[in-house]
């Protein structure tokens, strides 16, 4: 029996070292040689502290900055555990909303940021991504049509030329990959970065 055994306990220890260890240390040694940025999460720093990610939204609530989209994100309610509350880029708890397009609570929430975009005066038409959360809830990126419509209300928070701030705007898209892959975005906290650096 102790025959058919070792062979066995043998390629456990052996498979664990291999695919447990040594595979991921190698895999982690050639991405930080290589990718070392993404590999570390592809953090932004400014004057030497973090900032944030290149790869996850944040919350902008102040009229001085462009907004991201929406986030339906949550986090344990702290009054209940067992119930939840909105907590907007929560990266901890990433998820869309789950709701389908017959949801009243989804048309409700569309047509109140609908009305909210066009009460801050911020738009004269709504992008898509204004008003719609993204799957993952951590978007970082918006459309250059939303990022466009804002301009003139941060233009006026900070008291800056629209033409100034359409030109970061503008500076700050990222074009599709090669041409063809993907859409045309803006990195939020980019470009917010770069609104303050310009200031």
């Amino acid at each position: 029996m102790l025959a058919q055994l070792r062979p066995a306990i043998v390629m456990i220890v052996l498979f664990t070292a291999l695919t447990g260890l040594a595979y991921p240390l190698a895999i982690t040694g050639i991405a930080q040689l290589a990718l070392s940025g993404k590999a570390n999460g592809s953090v932004i720093e400014r004057d030497g502290k973090i900032v944030g990610s290149s790869l996850i939204g944040q919350n902008f609530a102040s009229d001085r900055y462009f907004h991201g989209r929406p986030s339906a994100t949550s986090a344990p309610d702290p009054a209940d555990s067992t119930k939840t509350i909105d907590a907007p880029y929560n990266a901890a708890n990433s998820s869309g909303s789950n709701l389908g397009p017959t949801s009243q609570k989804l048309v409700d929430r569309v047509n109140g940021a609908i009305e909210a975009e066009f009460a801050a005066g911020r738009v004269d038409i709504v992008a898509a991504d204004a008003v719609t959360t993204s799957a993952s809830g951590l978007d970082p990126h918006i459309s250059p049509q939303y990022a466009l419509a804002q301009v003139p209300a941060v233009a006026k928070a900070r008291g800056l030329k629209e033409s100034r701030v359409r030109t970061l705007v503008e500076a700050n898209v990222d074009q599709r990959f090669v041409g063809l892959i993907g859409e045309p975005r803006v990195n939020v906290l980019q470009l917010n970065l770069a609104l303050d650096q310009s200031h």
